[in-house]
């Protein structure tokens, strides 16, 4: 039986410089939880609640359905599925999409390197991580376009790669200015903020 002495020891790490590995993560028993290591340190969510799913759900739907009237585009998943950027830094995004030109990032384990297109729905325990640390790996990982949805506020702000490599936050939309979000990525895509926070 999986206890805490158990997990201690597996989560001691097996690396020389002592940060977990995804060796180690592979080692944990599924638990439900959601178990992401960032720079070898472990974080560990609970199962997100009912809005949290709406909204996956609801964007993985509409970028579905986008792909499907542009075959060719790309791939789209969502969690549980492992983004592995180095072994000390392994996450499991709510959404994530994997361009056209970037099939040699996919296995039939998980994700091997960065996606073109990463979401996480925040919540009240995840905001500061999903908003800097998440963000910083997601930036040095090479992520071309971040999406930081806050059911709270109603509101995504967008982080995408800039033709000199920078990282930085060019647009926060909300459904009370009734703005529309959309993408380089997905060419004529437009999901309005009032649809996906109906």
């Amino acid at each position: 039986m999986y206890d805490a002495a158990m997990q201690k020891e597996v989560l001691q790490g097996t690396s020389p410089d002592a940060r977990i590995t995804y060796e180690d993560l592979c080692r944990m028993p599924y638990d439900g939880l959601r178990h992401e290591i960032i720079d070898g340190v472990h974080y560990v969510s609970p199962s997100p609640g009912v809005r949290h799913q709406q909204l996956t759900l609801r964007l993985a739907f509409e970028i579905e359905l986008y792909l499907r009237q542009h075959p060719g585009s790309g791939h789209v998943f969502f969690a549980p599925l492992d983004v592995v950027f180095t072994q000390w830094d392994v996450v499991e995004p709510d959404v994530l999409f994997v361009a056209a030109d970037q099939p040699h990032v996919m296995t039939m384990a998980n994700i091997q390197g960065a996606p073109a297109l990463i979401v996480e729905v925040v919540s009240p325990g995840t905001r500061k991580r999903d908003e800097h640390v998440k963000r910083q790996l997601f930036d040095r990982g090479g992520v071309r376009e971040y999406w930081i949805v806050d059911p709270k506020h109603q509101s995504v702000a967008v982080f995408r790669r800039s033709g000199d490599q920078a990282f930085p936050r060019v647009e926060e939309l909300t459904r009370a200015r009734r703005d529309v979000l959309t993408t380089p990525l997905f060419s004529g895509f437009a999901l309005a903020l009032a649809d996906l926070f109906a």
